[in-house]
């Protein structure tokens, strides 16, 4: 069962969906986020070979904190450059899809089959089976259950 919460005026995106990507590069974006993400949103380039999905106030509060960090830090404009040089505006279609654009595409190896996850904040879009290895290789293991509790979590 997917769930979907919205707290106040700020949706949390959760849940995970699969969908395929047709040839043209578009995929469907599950109903449980189109509401939330709203008519126009954006999308960018995400670590680990995702992709990631902002509705507009999110990805302006990314962009506001991205121009605040420092000018002379190579690694702060790195991460700068990857972020907004990768982002374009989307539009659901009427059938409630979205056009992926190949730079995305290639980027996230998206080919046939995708997942569609709610990660708090923003949609991400994984190609199937980077999605499947993530998850078999991921381990929680002590060093990361230490610091999950220093962050009180």
């Amino acid at each position: 069962m997917v769930c979907y919460i919205v707290k106040g005026a700020i949706g949390i995106f959760i849940g995970e969906y699969i969908h395929s990507i047709d040839s043209k590069g578009r995929i469907i974006v599950p109903s449980k986020f189109r509401d939330e993400l709203g008519k126009v949103f954006v999308i960018s380039q995400e670590l680990d070979n995702c992709l990631g999905i902002y509705t507009l106030s999110k990805w302006e509060e990314l962009v506001e904190k991205l121009n605040k960090l420092p000018a002379t830090n190579r690694q702060a404009n790195a991460y700068k450059r990857f972020k907004l040089s990768s982002a374009f505006e989307c539009e659901i279609d009427k059938n409630g899809r979205i056009l992926i654009p190949s730079k995305l595409r290639e980027f996230a190896f998206l080919e046939k089959e995708v997942i569609i996850i709610g990660n708090g904040d923003r949609v991400e879009v994984w190609d199937k089976a980077c999605w499947d290895k993530y998850n078999e290789a991921y381990d929680f293991d002590e060093n990361c259950l230490n610091m999950l509790s220093e962050l009180g979590i």
